[in-house]
């Protein structure tokens, strides 16, 4: 199980570097928000779901990490990397467990 998370994880990784550089050849991140699509009301509805839920996720990992320094550069890791950093924290934590280990050991403080 171990080694089907890695996987998963480096994938999303991966693709979301692949579609984050694609998308940004081809338009800016500025312009963008410049536009009258950032405007549109399904966009302003996804980016608040994303964003619920990096921050969701920031909360999983601020109870799961001991130190204050790990929690303070997470929370702005997480919100402006999102799934990337999501993927990022993931790889990290599987890779301090065995790959024969349990799946929730990952998940554990």
């Amino acid at each position: 199980m171990i080694w089907f998370l890695r996987v998963l994880f480096a994938v999303v990784f991966a693709s979301m570097v692949g579609v984050t550089t694609w998308a940004s050849l081809h338009q800016p991140l500025g312009d963008f928000a410049r536009s009258a699509t950032f405007r549109d009301p399904w966009v302003i509805a996804t980016l608040a779901d994303a964003y619920w839920a990096f921050l969701a996720f920031y909360v999983w990992v601020a109870w799961k990490e001991r130190s204050l320094l790990a929690r303070a550069l997470w929370l702005p890791v997480l919100l402006a990397l999102g799934n990337l950093g999501i993927a990022a924290y993931m790889l990290r934590e599987l890779c301090r467990v065995p790959a024969a280990g349990p799946a929730d050991a990952a998940l554990a403080t």
